[in-house]
């Protein structure tokens, strides 16, 4: 186990370097680390060790302003703070200074980072799924952009590899689309949640509606706690309940005695050898010293998220490469993908006036997609799908608020008691990867190191406009089948960003003349040097993404040390 801090050590090389500390890293870290390479993993942000969670424990009350943080700080966030959460005292810890860490946008893109160890591992919804092979295919099945150079056989081991490690519950369903995992016990759906459910499936055909499938534990598993249902998971979890780089993975690369982790380390560009046809190592600056120092491996794995990831390979330029490392195609910061989500309904319920939820479940409902699986779902103004997450609870004394005009015994006795029940869903859409759509770098807007910025040009279009009326009104019709009442649709078109599921901008493919990456997530031009975070996805599918990067991730540190072991890299 070693942490540099400072200038590093005389000795810069490695057997394998991991750019990142997230969920991509962190698993890349305890690959390499297991299977005996010396890893030296680059985290441009703070060292955040497991349980060192300062809001974990404190209550509304403790925090100075209680949910609102000084106008100072909130300028500090301008842009990240679109969320409503970042500038919560509870988690504004988590979120960079956009002030030092600016970029710019043609179109809006609301960028979410996380700069520390466990980057935004620490900061995930947790909701975990598979992709099948409807997902796979589906691009050379709609004859959008560019084939898949893997299909779901290839990757469902690494699924299950994923799981049992990562700690995934859930409940089984048998649906082709929604492949069932190696699962830890389902969290339970509560009274009105169970009544919709039997409801829905009543009134369209079986439509499954299930508890999510969540990376938070329902049993201990490798030392981890189980779930302790507080619900402030965004706080970090000191009980190592739900799967985080911290609580997890680094702790086991840490075990080998084969990891060194060096944080306040921004990595700038990738170190190419014209000789040799390879990258020989990374060039970085100490975020604290502005000191440039250079780090040298056999292989090199950029796990940074999907637009940092792709930021240092634009910025990799060599005489082999003027447009960027890989470059070959021009693909490189193009097909940039994200969810498209914020549209559903909601609904009172009368019944159940006895019965209250258990805890705060760190979890809800999930609604699998069910348009487009075959011809006779198919729709005609619309290809892809969507899927619904969403809960049912009970009304606090927040409702009260609005009621100023009452007062006294009556009304404090109102508040004290819950409120009725309501259940909402939310649809999260897939969106197509469109080549105009992409990031590129900004060299006259630099950050406070010096380096270019990035630029966001990213819409949606009029097959994600086509659908989110299909997700609105499919969210009434199921709530009124349901007997839900006051039923009320919404749809806040939120920019590409808001969802934080960046993906593409160095795609995946079958052909290096259209694509960055090969079916092992290896750079086509530069094959010591694999993409496994969201840059790597081809298409976004409608589930998130975060268990694929494990599996894929998990799945290219095999190949990387078997092609190690062969001298090929």
């Amino acid at each position: 186990m070693a942490t540099i801090q400072g200038a590093g050590t005389k000795q810069n090389t490695y057997d394998a370097i991991v750019i990142g500390s997230g969920i991509s890293g962190g698993w890349a870290a305890k690959e390499l680390c297991e299977k005996g390479l010396k890893t030296l993993v680059l985290e441009r942000g703070r060292d955040v060790k497991h349980g060192d969670y300062p809001t974990a424990f404190k209550e509304s009350w403790e925090f100075e302003g209680r949910t609102k943080l000084p106008p100072a700080e909130i300028a500090k966030q301008e842009k990240q703070n679109r969320t409503g959460y970042t500038t919560h005292p509870a988690s504004a810890h988590w979120f960079v200074n956009d002030l030092e860490n600016p970029y710019s946008e043609e179109k809006r893109f609301d960028w979410m980072r996380g700069y520390h160890v466990g980057g935004r591992s620490l900061l995930w919804g947790r909701q975990s799924y598979r992709w099948s092979d409807l997902d796979f295919e589906a691009n050379a099945k709609d004859g959008v952009a560019v084939d898949w150079p893997v299909r779901y056989a290839e990757i469902a081991p690494w699924y299950d590899y994923a799981e049992r490690f990562a700690g995934i519950s859930g409940s089984l369903e048998q649906l082709p689309h929604l492949p069932d995992g190696q699962f830890q016990p389902p969290m339970e759906l509560n009274c009105l949640e169970k009544d919709v459910k039997r409801r829905v499936a009543d009134a369209f055909g079986g439509r499954p509606l299930i508890i999510g499938r969540v990376a938070n534990l329902t049993q201990p598993l490798n030392g981890r706690g189980s779930c302790q249902y507080r619900n402030r998971c965004i706080r970090g979890c000191p009980y190592g309940a739900y799967f985080s780089s911290n609580a997890a993975t680094l702790p086991a690369a840490y075990a080998t005695g084969h990891l060194t982790l060096r944080p306040f380390s921004i990595v700038s560009q990738l170190i190419y050898d014209e000789a040799r046809g390879r990258a020989i190592g990374v060039r970085m600056i100490d975020a604290e010293t502005n000191a440039v120092i250079e780090y040298f491996a056999k292989v090199i794995f950029c796990c940074a998220s999907s637009v940092a990831s792709t930021s240092i390979l634009l910025n990799s330029k060599s005489a082999r490469f003027p447009n960027g490392f890989g470059n070959d195609s021009g693909e490189l910061g193009h097909n940039l993908m994200d969810h498209h989500f914020k549209v559903g309904a909601s609904g009172l319920s009368d019944k159940f006036a006895d019965m209250y939820q258990k805890g705060q479940r760190a979890n809800g409902i999930y609604i699998p997609r069910f348009r487009n699986l075959n011809q006779a779902t198919k729709q005609k103004d619309y290809i892809r799908g969507f899927g619904y997450q969403g809960s049912a609870s009970r009304s606090d004394w927040s409702r009260g608020i609005k009621e100023l005009n009452l007062f006294g015994p009556k009304f404090k006795a109102d508040l004290i008691a819950p409120g009725p029940w309501r259940l909402g869903i939310g649809a999260w859409g897939e969106c197509l990867p469109y080549h105009e759509n992409r990031l590129f770098l900004n060299d006259k807007v630099r950050d406070k190191w010096g380096q270019p910025t990035v630029t966001f040009n990213c819409d949606w279009k009029e097959n994600e406009y086509a659908m989110r009326k299909d997700m609105k009104a499919s969210a009434v019709e199921m709530l009124e089948a349901a007997g839900l009442k006051d039923v009320t649709p919404f749809d806040d078109v939120s920019a590409p960003g808001l969802c934080i599921h960046e993906m593409g901008t160095a795609r995946m493919g079958r052909d290096p003349k259209t694509s960055i990456l090969n079916r092992w997530n290896q750079v086509h031009a530069a094959p010591n040097v694999f993409v496994t975070d969201g840059a790597c996805m081809t298409s976004a599918s409608c589930v998130n993404p975060s268990l694929t990067y494990m599996a894929l991730t998990a799945r290219a540190c095999d190949y990387a040390v078997s092609e190690l072991k062969k001298r090929n890299l």
